[in-house]
């Protein structure tokens, strides 16, 4: 089912999910349907629970072809439950990003290049990675939601934040910088 996304200004966006603590139960098989639906629908690249109004640490994240992301180098479909994420050396890299509960907006926002991420399925098997670039851009993005931060709270220079067809006048997109 296609769920609203709450917007930011919602204060249900600025709390701490709660750690998922079953797995493979009909309800986080629900949830995860409404993410995918809703992302999907929205042409998002992510997708965390809180968005919806669940309080849980579950993301979902994927691009292959995104017209919000034309730039972005391909991401896999991934369910991830109580995320943990690692930077892994020093390089911080600034890029664009928009959100699905930010809708029209863009902003310049720093994350680390690499990371290591851990976490669950939604069957409960555990597992890792290390990413760079968009990948890590994206958990890092939608990771943040879990704790209650937007990235509008990341934006540095605010000369570099504003409404998409205010920045972007020519309606093209910028490439990742």
């Amino acid at each position: 089912m296609i769920r609203q996304v709450l917007k930011m200004g919602d204060e249900r966006l600025l709390r701490r999910a709660a750690a998922v603590q079953r797995f493979a139960t009909d309800e986080l098989d629900f949830l995860l349907r409404d993410l995918r639906e809703t992302m999907a629908h929205l042409d998002g690249a992510g997708l965390a629970a809180p968005q919806i109004g669940v309080a849980l640490r579950v993301v979902i994240f994927g691009v292959k072809s995104n017209p919000r992301y034309p730039q972005a180098e391909e991401v896999p479909d991934t369910v991830l439950i109580n995320p943990v994420i690692e930077p892994q050396g020093d390089e911080i890299e600034e890029g664009w990003e928009g959100c699905l509960s930010v809708p029209g907006l863009r902003g310049w926002v720093p994350r680390w290049r690499r990371v290591r991420y851990s976490g669950y399925d939604e069957r409960g098997r555990h597992f890792e990675r290390s990413v760079e670039g968009f990948h890590a851009r994206v958990v890092q993005h939608e990771s943040d939601h879990l704790d209650g931060i937007l990235y509008p709270m990341r934006v540095r220079d605010f000369a570099r934040f504003g409404f998409t067809e205010a920045l972007f006048p020519d309606g093209d997109l910028p490439p990742e910088e």
